[in-house]
């Protein structure tokens, strides 16, 4: 039996993991954000941690190779045998290839896309309050993410794309996004 694998695409602020985290419990999905997982190996020096923590702390970017080898394992855990939201997941078409070489056991069921004007996008994550967070910084993520998102839809153009409004009530957004889905699951 394959896993059903759903990727949420979204700029920084967009709500992808509030519903992520949503939708995977309610489809007994696994939510698997890269950023969580990272932390989780780096804090449980696991042996890709400790690799992990190596390279971090020279200042670099993991490597590609090295976050699909922890999605690989990931995606072996009990609470991911029936599926998973992949959570900002892939981010770049090296990312996308690797994770179509894990297609064996996994199924792409449809692509999210979240999509929120650039004020709203900047003004909820300054709610965040984080102390990396400022409008400079924001707008630069915003400003990758747009160079990243054009190359992956075209990637996956042959895939189930859904544009979901990221603005507006939470709930509201949830049923627009399991109404959408479940087209699919």
């Amino acid at each position: 039996m394959s896993q059903k694998l759903v990727i949420f695409f979204g700029p920084p602020g967009a709500g992808k993991g509030t519903q992520a985290e949503r939708y995977a419990s309610s489809k007994s999905f696994a939510h698997v954000s890269t950023g969580v997982m990272l932390r989780d190996h780096v804090e449980n020096k696991t042996e890709l941690g400790l690799i992990a923590k190596e390279v971090l702390d020279s200042g670099k970017l993991v490597s590609d190779e090295l976050v699909i080898a922890m999605l690989k394992e990931r995606l072996d855990y009990e609470d991911a045998s029936e599926g998973a939201v992949l959570d900002g997941f892939p981010r770049t078409i090296p990312q996308a290839k690797s994770l179509d070489s894990l297609v064996d056991n996994n199924e792409i069921v449809a692509i999210v896309l979240f999509e929120v004007n650039k004020k709203e996008l900047i003004d909820r994550v300054l709610l965040r309050g984080r102390a990396d967070d400022n409008e400079t910084v924001i707008e630069e993520r915003i400003k990758i993410y747009e160079e990243e998102i054009g190359p992956l839809l075209d990637h996956y153009k042959e895939k189930n794309i859904i544009h979901i409004n990221g603005v507006g009530d939470v709930g509201s957004i949830y049923k627009e996004l399991s109404n959408s889905l479940s087209k699919f699951l």
